[in-house]
């Protein structure tokens, strides 16, 4: 069983990277973004950030469907910025051994694919605000780094080998 988030900043490419990460794993997949209360969206319509607040009780929905995958036997990849720590710590209180995959990338190019995107409630301009937020994840949480540049199928063809031998030795989060 697998339980992996897939977190990057918005234009990443965590959907669909996340959805082929499940379809060639024959997992569950959750797009993050499916959970936000209908208040956080029209937040973000606005142009407006989230703040940790906002993104509490989020988090804490996610959390509880990674714990009913992994209660179940369900290996699951989850679609989730997870910028912060205390965010993925949050995440790990529904799956300890979580394997997080981080889709690193330049700003221009996710801004390009961002502005190329439709019908997302995501604007373009919040991208600066989530390279604001972002804390990439240190070798402590051992992630798996893909450089999001290369096209689909060449990610594709590494991402699932290195998720099947990454460890998932990341220390339990701080309660």
């Amino acid at each position: 069983m697998i339980i992996a988030v897939v977190m990057g900043v918005s234009g990443s490419g965590k959907t669909t990277i996340g959805r082929a990460l499940a379809s060639e794993l024959g997992a569950g997949f959750l797009e993050g973004d499916k959970f936000h209360p209908p208040s956080n969206v029209a937040k973000m319509s606005r142009g407006e950030p989230l703040d940790d607040a906002d993104r509490w009780p989020w988090l804490d929905r996610l959390a509880e469907e990674l714990a009913r995958a992994r209660s179940s036997g369900r290996s699951v990849v989850l679609a989730c910025s997870a910028l912060k720590r205390s965010y993925r710590d949050r995440l790990r209180r529904g799956a300890s051994d979580l394997r997080l995959v981080y889709l690193k990338g330049d700003k221009a190019l996710i801004l390009e694919r961002l502005r190329a995107r439709k019908q997302h409630f995501m604007p373009p301009g919040l991208l600066d605000s989530q390279f604001k937020a972002l804390e990439e994840p240190g070798s402590e949480e051992t992630p798996i780094v893909i450089d999001v540049t290369p096209p689909l199928e060449i990610l594709m063809g590494q991402l699932p080998r290195l998720l099947r031998q990454a460890p998932s030795s990341a220390p339990p989060p701080p309660y």
